[in-house]
């Protein structure tokens, strides 16, 4: 059986390879038709997941898509986005305008191979870890310490929080050898200690851990593990604010078989992937499509079918679309406030920082933890653990804890120019938070 389906996936290779040849991808950066963006416009052979594919590698690029115009409709797939950097400008680096032409045009490998592996990022000097479960407050404090107890040192992390789940996609390297870790003995321990955290005293939801050494896209997996674990299903009527929550409707277009899905929300980074990574993961197919952004609003709109060629067929399935949508908007939104640590990486960071918020009543809802040419450059979303707003008191403990400038405040005023006095609690870590130099680096956003 196995060698059938290798066969048939070889074949379905080899199809899409002559395909290809016969019809080479095509783009067109144009930074002159458009007052205050760029053009990038993508012509292809039509193949599914192709969509996700592209965008995907726009998000990947921390650009800003601010409209886009899609059409798949039939063998031929065409997509013209408009984009900009951070600051709202057309993107005139070269060599970001080179990598889009060799990562979307003829000379791209995005073809078969990417088709079972959208946005992976392959690498094999760490050990990845998936981690969900039920939300609590110091959840993230107590994963960090039993890995550091390990000796697994945490080099880069993501974690959502949505509908009192939790989830977290971890890459870790063995304490003594700065690698993957690859002991099976050691592995099954981590699992099963792990685990038991992440059940903690609910044992009426599921909790789960997976250990590998392969590659994985880590915001793909973090909606592919909430969306497999359900998340989507509203746990009472209070679950969501109205007033927050998206405008998402699903109607069907009877006279041409399609369902039509609109969305209408406040606009955020990386919306438009977080929307067609769930469709696509639902096996729906885009085939014509709509985005734009004005102002702080989002407007999307998609003629979707599944990929059986049907439209919605019923009311329940009409729900689910809806609820799941909704749930890809939400586990993103950052709620609480945001905070940006940068210092020196080392072994025990994460923990003894995230032990510092659970001790000050702080829970964590969302973070994302980056390791780049040994610094750690760290962002966490916390808010009170009773549902209170933050206490700036509290806040500014904290940082005196950790270091005034090596702990900022996303959108504080503006401190004091001179150094702050060193805090005798900062010892009590053995001067492991000695940096006093600020990276300023914050989530890059993305508006998409």
């Amino acid at each position: 059986m196995e060698a059938s389906v290798s066969y048939s996936r070889d074949m379905d290779d080899e199809y899409e390879k002559l395909i290809r040849r016969m019809n080479p991808p095509r783009v067109v950066i144009d930074n002159e038709s458009c007052k205050n963006a760029t053009v990038i416009q993508v012509d292809s052979a039509n193949k599914q997941g192709i969509l996700l594919e592209v965008v995907q590698i726009l998000t990947d690029l921390n650009l800003m898509i601010t409209k886009a115009y899609i059409c798949s409709d039939g063998g031929w797939f065409m997509d013209v986005f408009n984009v900009t950097d951070n600051d709202g400008n057309k993107i005139t680096d070269e060599g970001i305008l080179d990598y889009i032409q060799k990562s979307l045009g003829p000379d791209s490998c995005f073809a078969s191979s990417m088709r079972r592996s959208v946005g992976v990022k392959l690498g094999t000097d760490h050990t990845s870890i998936e981690l969900i479960g039920s939300d609590r407050p110091g959840l993230l404090s107590e994963v960090s310490a039993v890995l550091t107890n390990l000796k697994c040192n945490v080099v880069n992390a993501e974690v959502w929080t949505h509908n009192t789940r939790a989830a977290a996609v971890m890459q870790v390297t063995d304490e003594e050898t700065g690698g993957a870790i690859i002991d099976p003995e050691r592995l099954t321990l981590v699992k099963r200690l792990l685990c038991n955290v992440l059940k903690g005293s609910n044992k009426t939801r599921e909790a789960k851990t997976v250990v590998s050494l392969g590659a994985t896209h880590t915001e793909r997996r973090l909606h592919q593990m909430m969306f497999d674990d359900r998340d989507y299903e509203r746990m009472g009527e209070d679950s969501s604010d109205e007033k927050d929550r998206p405008n998402v409707n699903v109607v069907n277009w009877h006279g041409r078989d399609y369902s039509v899905v609109t969305i209408r929300c406040k606009d955020r980074p990386k919306l438009l992937f977080d929307i067609v990574c769930t469709l696509t993961d639902m096996q729906y197919v885009v085939f014509h499509g709509n985005v734009e952004a004005e102002g702080a609003e989002a407007h999307q709109e998609y003629c979707i079918r599944h990929i059986d060629g049907s439209p919605v067929k019923s009311d329940a399935e009409r729900q689910r679309v809806i609820h799941c949508l909704e749930a890809a908007i939400q586990r993103r939104v950052s709620e609480g406030l945001k905070l940006e640590l940068c210092t020196s990486d080392r072994i025990g960071l994460l923990s003894d920082v995230t032990r510092i918020f659970r001790e000050n009543s702080l829970t964590v809802t969302r973070a994302e933890v980056t390791t780049r040419s040994g610094k750690a450059v760290n962002t966490f979303y916390v808010r009170e653990s009773s549902g209170y707003p933050v206490d700036p008191k509290i806040i500014d403990s904290i940082r005196q804890t950790i270091g005034q400038t090596i702990l900022r405040v996303k959108g504080s005023p503006d401190e004091s120019t001179q150094a702050p006095q060193e805090s005798p609690t900062r010892f009590l870590f053995g001067g492991l938070f000695k940096s006093r130099s600020f990276c300023n680096f914050g989530l890059v956003r993305s508006y998409s």
